[in-house]
């Protein structure tokens, strides 16, 4: 299927697209209140992960339920399917080659599904706090993965 705008309305319609999401101001406000301190999208980091601690080796990442096919809310478009599987299974893969590139070089990382943040922020603040505090006193030790 052929696209229905012009490569310059494409363009202009693509770069008009942020690079932060809602859930990620949400999630680092909350964090932030919270007396963590923290980066955001790194160009320089694998990945370009939505929060980030490099003193203690931390990377979150906050995965939307479609561009990142959640188990629970995945949908696939109906039309130029071909080109949608290709993208969300590439997309998938790259997930898997990011977890391990940060495992490989034993830093923390964590992912949580934008459901996750929508369906309970509170539950999910608690749970990034006490990975960041694990990291924060492990930062010798053994790193922790929960993906």
């Amino acid at each position: 299927m052929a696209d229905m705008m012009t490569k310059e309305q494409r363009r202009k319609n693509m770069q008009a697209i942020k690079s932060i999401s809602k859930l990620e101001s949400i999630v680092s406000k909350e964090l932030w209140k919270k007396g963590f301190r923290f980066r955001r999208n790194s160009k320089d980091l694998i990945g370009k992960p939505d929060l980030y601690i490099k003193k203690y080796k931390v990377v979150i990442f906050i995965d939307s339920c479609f561009w990142h096919q959640c188990p629970l809310h995945a949908t696939m478009p109906k039309s130029n399917t071909d080109y949608w599987k290709k993208k969300l299974v590439r997309n998938i893969e790259r997930d898997k080659e990011v977890n391990e590139y940060y495992k490989n070089k034993n830093w923390n990382i964590k992912r949580i599904w934008e459901h996750e943040v929508k369906n309970d922020l509170e539950k999910v603040i608690k749970e990034l706090s006490k990975f960041i505090m694990f990291a924060k006193e492990n930062v010798k030790r053994e790193p922790k993965c929960l993906l």
